[in-house]
């Protein structure tokens, strides 16, 4: 299950009163780094019996994460806990699959919890896989400032507005698809709009002083028509921006 939106709740696990839980073993910590200028990274590793690997990266609240997990062994999951938490995720892969992505709500150290189910480890049974972390958004939503009082957050999201904006990918006219976006927004004239186009990855574009980057050092162009931003990334991706989606209104 992919929630490309962003839009999940805590969830509190009580992983001892299943006989599916994972199991309560060894918890082994391994820091996660990035390439210098990349934005993801692949691990591969392997479990056994009731073995348990946590991966640590830090991230800012606004940014986007995904994660992904490709295993030999169907009961093998991972979580993802954010910052200060134990045993609390707000992503449980044994309910919902071994493919995730979100917006984060907080600054601080985030674990991705790698494990194998109970009656897995029960039999001490071997999983091989490969685990996919990626960070985009290259500026804190705190960064971009405080956005008026009056714009608040749609319900259960770090967004203060949600929808569709024109977009199209290589040679397609502009409009020509309708990519889902949530945009966090701070100072008059400054936001995080975070879009996803097809295929399920998640672009990030921040408006700050009159100029727009975006995540990963990717390659852009940016020009103005009537009311929108016209946004070009790796002379592929085409969106449009209405100054609406920055500022409201």
């Amino acid at each position: 299950m992919n929630i490309s939106s962003g839009r999940f709740a805590l969830v509190v696990a009580l992983f001892a009163a299943s006989p599916w839980a994972l199991a309560a073993g060894a918890i082994e910590s391994r820091p996660v780094h990035f390439a210098k200028g990349a934005s993801s990274t692949t691990l591969v590793g392997s479990l056994k019996g009731d073995k348990t690997i946590d991966y640590k990266l830090r991230a800012r609240a606004g940014q986007a994460m995904t994660v992904g997990l490709k295993t030999d062994n169907g009961s093998n999951y991972f979580n993802v806990l954010p910052p200060g938490s134990n045993d609390v995720a707000i992503f449980v892969g044994s309910s919902n699959g071994n493919d995730w992505s979100g917006t984060l709500a907080a600054d601080g150290e985030y674990t991705i919890r790698v494990y194998l189910m109970r009656n897995a480890a029960r039999r001490n049974e071997t999983a091989r896989y490969k685990l996919t972390i990626g960070i985009t958004g290259s500026a804190s939503a705190a960064a971009l400032g405080t956005a008026p009082a009056g714009d608040a957050k749609v319900e259960g999201t770090p967004y203060h507005a949600t929808g569709k904006v024109p977009c199209s990918m290589g040679n397609a006219a502009l409009g020509s698809s309708q990519c889902e976006f949530g945009v966090i927004r701070g100072a008059p004239g400054n936001a995080q709009v975070h879009v996803t186009p097809p295929g399920g990855f998640k672009r990030v574009l921040t408006f700050s002083g009159g100029k727009v980057s975006v995540d990963g050092g990717s390659k852009m162009k940016v020009s103005r028509s009537g009311d929108d931003w016209l946004v070009e990334v790796n002379d592929y991706e085409h969106y449009r921006i209405p100054d609406a989606v920055i500022s409201g209104g």
